[in-house]
Order: C-alpha cells, then structure tokens, then sequence
C-alpha cells in the first residue's frame, strides 16, 4: 500500500443497513473519508429496505436480514441460503485490496466474507457484554475464520478485552469518531425549550441498558432541589409508549419525551441543553453520545461503566456516578445545575477532548493500520520463499553452535 496509491476497500457488515446504528453510522463515515481521499471503496450488507439507502459508495445488498435478540436490543443479521454464492459473486468481480469486516465473527455474512477473501482481511469489534458465553461454545468452528484476520481492530480496551478473552492476540484500539465540525459549530436552539429553564437532555433508545428508568427516578429530588429545570427525552423504542403514559399521570411539564428526531433536530437538541446526562446501566463498548454531547461544549453526567470510563474522565468532562444508582444521580445532577462555572469549565474540556474523535482523524489512523498490515503480510509472505528458508536454517544452525 504505497503512499498515494488508490486502495480498492470493501467495508462489510452483517447488519441490516435500512435501519440506523453504531455500527452502521461508523462504516458510512469511514466510507465518506476514505472516498474524500480517493480510494475506491464499497459497502457490504444486508438491507431489508425496498430502495437501498443512500450511501456515500457502491452498496453491494447481500443476505436477509432477521432479527435476532442480542445485548438487550435486537440485532438485524444478514442470513439466506444464496448468500454465499452472492458473496463469491461479488469478491471475485472486484479485486479488493482490504476487506474490512466489522463484527467478523458474526453469522453469516462477515464469515461468508472471510472465507471468499484472498484480500488482506481486518476485523473490527465493536460489541461488549457482560458475558461472551457465545464465543465459548462457537470458537471450535470460529477460530478457522479468526486465523483469516491479518489484523485486528477494536474500538475500546473493553471491546478488545470482551473478545480477546476467547480469541487472544493483538489488537489495535483505534475508537468510533464523530462528526466533530457539525456538533461542534451548531448553536441554534430548540424552539419551544429556550424559556430560560435548564434543561437537561437525555439521548438514546428507551431501553433497558440505557438506564433512562434510573434517571426519571432520581428526577423528582432534582427537580425539587431545582425546580426550573427541564428533562428532554430524545430516542424512540418500544418503551416510548410506557414512558409517555407514566408521564401523563404526572400532570407536569418538566419532562418531555420526543420519540425520535431528525438529525438536524438533533443537533438543535444539543445545543439547547444545559447538561447532558447518560445513565446507561452497562454493556456499552463505547460513548459515542457522549462525544457528540462534548463536541456541543455540553458537561456530562453519566454512569462509571467501562465503555464510558474510556470517553470521560471523572470531574474533567464530566461527573461519573454507579450504574442503577438513582440517589448518587441525583446527586451530580444537582451539583452541575447549581454550579454554571462548573458546567462551563466541563464543557470546555469535553469540546477539547472531543476534537481528537473527529472521523478525519480516526479514518487517518484506520489507513495507516490497513498500509502497517499490508506492510507486515508482505514481509511475512517473503519469509516463506525457499531462499529465505535457507537463511533462516543457517541462521539456527549457527545459533545452535553458539549457544549449545
């Protein structure tokens, strides 16, 4: 991979690409900036929407998506009997440099992927739970796809630590990136919430893990320590029907929930907060909230979970509390409210640590790793060649005599 050479890139996932994610925002922006730089990039997914989503390179639609539960969500995988004839389709039309498989040893695509490949393969792992009981039992047939990876990336020690406990060997931490300049320039307001309350903002699905339970738990002693501030509910889910019927029987107006937001609500929603708080209760390999909420100059409360601890640091960014702990919550809420200097010097933190997670900046580091692996195969490949063989033999032989 020599420096200003085109690299043909295919980028694989094994979610259903119709429906928006981590893991899915992540390969189209890390498509946007290898595109920017001139490299010829294609996306690999399943896709359960009639018309494929606009992407910002050639969407290659592989496999069925079906849902399955997984991490407290549910997971919408790639399966279908033709999909490994689909796959060799693909990989044997277009001559990939890199092929970057993200959740490699997830059925069934990234693995149909793996095993078509004759391109140097990289794995990104995303995911961390409590438990890999799932690895344990599937590594006897997974550990023939994991030997197929020339490198490994994970975007967090706890990511990396989750999956190396089952599958050992080295892995790079190279983390998710924002889009720093959009959440970081954007200062319009949310009509209808800048009335001069504070307003405090959560952001994410209404599930379970999220720990949005624990935060309208601890609500009522922050609101009746501050009594002029405001809690904005921004995320749809199957639990927004519960929330929006537990807050009608409230009779008040401190809490808002708004089901799901556009994007540009969305950064209007940041910039109309006067904290942000994250009280998810774990499972999370990372805070990609978080950064988006600190790229907006917004301190932070949230949950001391391993995936957070990464991202914000305790009394710098922002206030770190004990997961499903509703009194301590409370608790750091009250103190940012009450304190505008400190809310100003954490937001002035979190916007400068925030900038490093910018996607021009971790597409850099994802591009060096592709040439230092390529770099590192080719070197090992040249090792193998008889004349080689021969110096090393030489090489022990004499080793041998020295140190008999």
């Amino acid at each position: 991979m020599k420096h200003g050479a085109v690299v043909k890139i295919a980028l694989v996932s094994p979610y259903d690409f119709a429906y928006f994610g981590g893991v899915t925002e992540h390969i189209t922006h890390l498509a946007a900036q290898f595109r920017q730089r001139g490299h010829d990039v294609h996306i690999m997914a399943p896709c359960s929407a009639a018309h494929v989503p606009d992407t910002p390179a050639p969407f290659h639609r592989l496999g069925h998506p079906v849902r399955i539960p997984a991490n407290g969500s549910v997971a919408r995988i790639g399966m279908g009997p033709r999909l490994g004839s689909e796959v060799k389709h693909v990989m044997s039309s277009i001559p990939f440099d890199i092929v970057h498989l993200h959740e490699p040893l997830l059925p069934a695509l990234p693995l149909s992927v793996l095993r078509a490949s004759r391109a140097t393969n990289i794995g990104t792992f995303h995911a961390y739970r409590r438990s890999n009981v799932a690895y344990f039992y599937a590594k006897p047939v997974l550990q023939y796809f994991f030997a197929k990876l020339h490198g490994r990336i994970a975007v967090s020690e706890c990511a990396r630590d989750f999956v190396a406990e089952r599958f050992p060997g080295d892995y790079r931490i190279i983390p998710n990136g924002i889009d720093f300049p959009e959440f970081s320039q954007c200062s319009e307001r949310m009509l209808g919430f800048d009335d001069g309350r504070l307003n405090v903002l959560f952001v994410g699905r209404l599930e379970k893990r999220k720990g949005l339970s624990d935060l309208l738990r601890a609500w009522g002693a922050v609101h009746a320590a501050c009594p002029n501030t405001r809690l904005i509910v921004v995320g749809g889910g199957g639990g927004l029907k519960h929330y929006r019927a537990f807050l009608s029987s409230r009779h008040s107006d401190d809490i808002t929930f708004t089901g799901e937001v556009s994007d540009e609500d969305l950064l209007r929603y940041y910039a109309t907060a006067d904290v942000f708080c994250a009280p998810s209760t774990g499972q999370e390999s990372f805070g990609i909230v978080l950064l988006e909420a600190m790229a907006a100059g917004r301190p932070i409360v949230t949950t001391s979970i391993p995936g957070y601890r990464e991202v914000v640091t305790h009394d710098r960014e922002g206030l770190l509390v004990p997961p499903k702990n509703p009194d301590k919550l409370a608790e750091a809420l009250i103190r940012l409210l009450s304190n505008g200097d400190l809310r100003a010097r954490l937001g002035a933190a979190g916007r400068s640590t925030a900038e490093a997670y910018s996607w021009d900046r971790i597409a850099a580091r994802v591009l060096d790793y592709y040439a230092e692996t390529i770099h590192r195969r080719e070197l090992l490949a040249a090792l193998r060649r008889p004349r080689f063989r021969r110096v090393r033999r030489v090489a022990s032989g004499m080793a041998h005599l020295l140190y008999r």
